[in-house]
Formats: structure tokens, sequence, C-alpha cells
């Protein structure tokens, strides 16, 4: 079977143009990164600040370029994709569910949006669309008309999640989703992307600075340093079996607070 996402030897170095126009290197973000997500995985990517993730994860959306190798989705170059049919493919959950939503939006247009962009359905089909997403996340039909100042934190961060999952995406990527929450919603949170992979089939990266999160959510786990992948491998291999320092002084960091 096909993998929904291939990164082959991946680098992205961030330059700027010295005074006579010529792009001169800064900072190496990203460093010869190889991943491969299967139909239905969750691969979870961790790491310190600093490590690399977010680089990755504008790379995988599109929004950096890389500087050498190659990214396929659904065994395609991702640079053969126009930018509205890769968003059919790949939707994001960002950090900060308050920013990422308009305030002066209700959550039923929120949601609607993107079925909008890409003209999906009907006018009706839409509406019972955005019903469906917003059941499928925990969402009650009486937030419908709400917007985002009236909820918490917790449910912004399920209206995002519908939003992203309304266009019925191949791969969601999750850049640090629950980093704004509470310690109880983050384990609602992770709980709820984990079941609605298995429920609605996409699959999913899951990319924090938290190890143990990813002991709940991921198939497979990425450790990342520098912008290089020091360790990957099944969940289990990484917390049962690895022999990498690394994975070792960041599982027992994350353990002693």
């Amino acid at each position: 079977m096909t993998p929904v996402l291939e990164i082959e030897s991946g680098s992205f170095t961030y330059s700027r143009l010295d005074l006579m126009g010529r792009r001169i290197p800064v900072f190496t973000a990203v460093r010869d990164v190889s991943l491969t997500l299967k139909d239905g995985e969750i691969l979870g990517i961790v790491g310190e600040s600093g490590s690399g993730k977010s680089t990755l994860a504008k790379l995988l959306l599109g929004l950096l370029n890389l500087t050498e190798g190659d990214i396929r989705l659904m065994g395609r170059p991702r640079s053969g994709y126009g930018r509205r049919e890769a968003s059919r493919l790949v939707q994001p959950v960002f950090q900060d569910p308050y920013s990422s939503l308009n305030p002066r939006h209700s959550i039923s247009r929120t949601i609607q949006r993107p079925l909008d962009i890409h003209s999906i359905g009907s006018r009706e089909e839409r509406l019972e669309r955005v019903r469906y997403v917003m059941e499928c996340v925990g969402l009650p039909s009486r937030l419908a008309d709400s917007y985002p100042r009236e909820l918490s934190g917790g449910q912004r961060q399920r209206v995002a999640i519908a939003r992203a999952l309304a266009i019925a995406p191949k791969l969601l990527i999750c850049d640090e989703p629950t980093s704004a929450l509470d310690v109880s919603t983050q384990a609602q949170i992770v709980n709820l992307i984990k079941d609605l992979t298995q429920d609605l089939g996409f699959s999913c990266i899951f990319i924090t600075h938290n190890l143990l999160l990813l002991q709940y959510i991921a198939d497979k786990i990425a450790v990342m340093k520098s912008g290089a992948v020091l360790d990957y491998g099944s969940a289990h291999y990484v917390f049962n079996d690895t022999d990498n320092p690394y994975t070792k002084e960041l599982m027992s960091s994350v353990m002693s607070v």
C-alpha cells in the first residue's frame, strides 16, 4: 500500500540575502530527515524547543520548501500538488486554538469555511457535514452559533480539529496541539485525536515536546535534536528497548517533573 507520507533525506536551511542579492545560508533547522507514515498511523515527533519540529511541520504543510531531499504525499512529490489540492490531503491543527480561530466567525461558520473554499457539496450538505464533525469531536449543537471567546480552551481546540476534518483530509498535522491546555484537557484532546484516526480513517503527525504524551497516542515515534532524527521506531521500541542516550535523557527529564 502506498504510504500517505514519505520524507526522504529532507533538509532545510534558513538563509538571507547579502548586499549583492546572493542567498547566504544561516542556519540548518532540519537535517537529513527520512520518515514514513502509513494509512491510519499516528507518528509522534518529539524534541526540545529548537529541535526542528515546527520547521518540519511547516515543510509538510508546504509553508516552506525543502533545501534538499523529497516529500511525497500519496506517492506523488509534494511539489507536484497545487496549494489547494495539497490542502485537501493535509490539514493543520495549531498550538493556540484561540489565535487560530477568527473571533468574528461563529463556530459553524468556522468549520464550514474549508467546505466553502473547496466548493464541496450543496449548502444543505455543508451544513450537515458541519453538524457531523461537531458531533465527532464532542461539540454540542447548541454551540454552533457561539464565538471563540465564549468557549473554553478545550472547546476551541475541538473546533480547530473539526475545521481541519471537515474536508476529510488524509493527514492531520498537529503542532503542539495540547501545550496551551491544562493537564486534564490535554488528556481529552489526545484521546479524541486517537479515537478519530480510528473512526474516520486518517493519519496523524502529532508534534510535542512531551514524550510521555506519545505513549498514549503514537504508533511510531521520531525523536529530534538539532534538526536531526536521533531515534525512530515503534512506540514500544522507544519506550522499552531503545539504547539511544538522548531518548533516555529526554524520557527521564519528563518523568522527573
